[in-house]
């Protein structure tokens, strides 16, 4: 099967104007922008065809083609990443297998990628595969100190046993009481903003209304359950590495200290 990844990118960011462009000091100090960041993450990816940014900003596409990225423009009127991903499928027909990357989240592992290809690959009937990867003790406290301090810090995933997708939220979800250590597992899975689709997919959702729980948590994935299209999370294993996505001003420092943990320059 072809495989093509897009990275959707716009500066119009409601809660973070221009995030595409914030720039991010590695471990050694080397600066680069968001999008650089994910375009590299990206490049790394076995077994893809073709890697393109997927914007409508002249101000990103001037910085990624310079750095020699391939860019594709879309619309001003798309609404979210998945919007513009459809677009990339329209204009580029060919590929079996969409991949969304979206450009926030820099410390994305090549192999998260790699299993939800593989899952497509594997299941024929699936039509939309996602990663997940289970919260620590240290990871949960941080989401729910986000909430406490009115910011959404990821987004939280909820799937039967076999992998079904059931529910995702900006909420910190499913409900625990329980105080966790630093290092223990907990029953909260962090969804990882990435997606593989088929063509098919991506064709159907932009020909369905905007869903109501889709508009309440402004996540676009709903749109795929409210439609009852056979989405599956994907558990994935982050081997020591560490994980988070850039939402908000407060995230730059976070992910600056994750790289400099992990020596990524």
């Amino acid at each position: 099967m072809s495989v093509l990844i897009a990275i959707p990118a716009r500066f119009a960011s409601t809660r973070y104007p221009g995030k595409p462009l914030v720039t991010l000091c590695g471990a050694g100090g080397q600066a680069q922008s968001l999008i650089q960041r994910s375009w590299r993450a990206a490049m790394d990816v076995k077994g893809v065809d073709r890697v393109v940014v997927a914007t409508d900003d002249a101000r990103i596409a001037d910085h990624v083609a310079g750095l020699g990225a391939e860019v594709i423009m879309t619309p001003t009127s798309c609404q979210n990443g998945t919007e513009r991903c459809a677009e990339v499928a329209k204009l580029l027909p060919y590929y079996d297998i969409v991949v969304n990357l979206q450009g926030d989240a820099p410390l994305t592992p090549a192999w998260f990628v790699e299993d939800l290809i593989a899952s497509l690959q594997a299941n024929p009937k699936v039509d939309i595969a996602t990663p997940v990867l289970r919260c620590d003790g240290r990871m949960l406290n941080a989401l729910l100190q986000d909430r406490k301090e009115g910011r959404v810090g990821g987004t939280t995933a909820v799937f039967g046993p076999t992998g079904k997708g059931l529910y995702f939220s900006k909420e910190v979800i499913p409900f625990t009481t329980k105080i966790y250590d630093d290092q223990e597992p907990t029953p909260v899975f962090h969804h990882v903003g990435v997606y593989a689709y088929r063509t098919a997919a991506l064709q159907a959702y932009v020909n369905w209304p905007l869903g109501q729980l889709e508009a309440l948590e402004g996540l676009e994935q709903l749109r795929f359950l409210e439609n009852n299209l056979d989405l599956i999370c994907v558990e994935v294993d982050a081997k020591g590495r560490l994980f988070w996505e850039l939402n908000n001003p407060h995230d730059v420092h976070i992910i600056e200290a994750m790289m400099a943990k992990m020596e990524v320059n």
